[in-house]
């Protein structure tokens, strides 16, 4: 637990609060700059934990946690001060919270644990925080162009949040059946 990388990580959960304050107060600049350092602190804590041998368990928990809590909470905040619309929101939930039932059920069952994320899934994310960061910056400044990045990494996450979870589904369905497979043959 004690590692730095776990304590940046558990710094970055301290930032949601704050950005979302700012989100609701209009500081949409300062909203911006906790979102950038919360950013910069996902990077710096996976750099440290792999230069430094310090990756556990509970840090391959906590940083995909404080992710989602992050941009969770952003979309979902955004969506009820009409700066994303819902449409995106909803997908973004569905996804998740159907993968976060299905990993539950499947550990839970048949004691299923590899949930890695996989590269559909990390441009899902990568696209979640392009769409905030335009959001937010749009905000501040509303020059013709940014409403396109906004408008396009939205459309992006909606793209990844799709792709990703048919993806999801498809190596959920193979990882169940090596599973299940190895059980058979240790039988």
């Amino acid at each position: 637990m004690g590692t730095v990388a776990n304590q940046i990580t558990l710094l970055r959960l301290v930032f949601v609060p704050f950005i979302i304050i700012n989100v609701v107060d209009g500081s949409y600049s300062w909203a911006l700059a906790l979102f950038i350092a919360a950013g910069i602190s996902d990077g710096l804590d996976g750099l440290l934990a792999r230069s430094l041998k310090q990756q556990t368990l509970l840090g391959e928990y906590l940083d995909p946690i404080a992710d989602k809590l992050l941009l969770s909470s952003l979309f979902l905040v955004l969506s009820f001060m009409h700066r994303i619309p819902w449409r995106f929101t909803v997908l973004v939930f569905t996804r998740d919270i159907g993968i976060l039932l299905v990993s539950a059920i499947l550990y839970a069952a048949v004691g299923l644990r590899n949930f890695r994320p996989s590269i559909y899934g990390k441009l899902n994310t990568a696209s979640q925080i392009g769409a905030i960061f335009f959001v937010l910056l749009f905000e501040i400044d509303t020059t013709g162009w940014l409403l396109y990045a906004k408008r396009g990494f939205l459309w992006l996450t909606f793209l990844f949040t799709l792709l990703s979870g048919i993806h999801y589904i498809y190596l959920v369905e193979q990882r169940l059946r090596t599973h299940t497979n190895a059980r058979s043959a240790t039988r």
